[in-house]
């Protein structure tokens, strides 16, 4: 099962690459800050690549760790996501303002696909459902079902003109 679960993100990730290396994407830096519950409630801090060519299709790809309490034990877990960010409104610049975003997470205990909207590609409310690896548990405990993510992606360059 570890095996299959390794193979498949690396094949999304070749995807992604090979997608990137087409075309003429511009890439953006981000800072990601959020709540993930999965079983239980994780911050979650990290960062993230936003691979844009036009505003209708935005790629994302990132890393981060989710920190959380788990039977009174503190836990970090590491975790990668890919994301799709889609919305086809032409001439109109307020309903470009949110994406629907479908995507996948994953981290050393599960896998998740996901869908969800984002605002500005700044804000996403994303769900979805968790899937062990394996018999991988947290301080004893499964990491599978309900997954929900409020997260807050902040572009580095709009910190960097804050303190400029």
């Amino acid at each position: 099962m570890m095996m299959n679960s390794r193979a498949a993100f690396a094949a999304l990730l070749i995807f992604f690459f090979s997608v990137a290396a087409k075309a003429q994407y511009t890439v953006h830096k981000m800072i990601q800050v959020g709540y993930a519950y999965q079983n239980q409630s994780f911050g979650e801090v990290g960062g993230r690549l936003l691979f844009l060519k036009n505003d209708d299709v935005i790629y994302r790809l990132g890393g981060s760790a989710l920190m959380g309490s788990t039977r009174g034990e503190f836990a970090i877990m590491p975790k990668l996501q890919a994301d799709v960010l889609l919305n086809f409104e032409r001439n109109v610049d307020f309903y470009h303002s949110y994406y629907f975003l479908a995507g996948a997470e994953g981290t050393n205990k599960y896998i998740a696909p996901k869908i969800g909207v984002s605002l500005f590609g700044i804000l996403d409310v994303t769900g979805g459902y968790a899937f062990p690896v394996g018999d991988a548990l947290l301080n004893g405990k499964q990491m599978k079902g309900l997954n929900i993510n409020f997260t807050l992606n902040i572009p580095t360059a709009f910190i960097h003109d804050m303190f400029d």
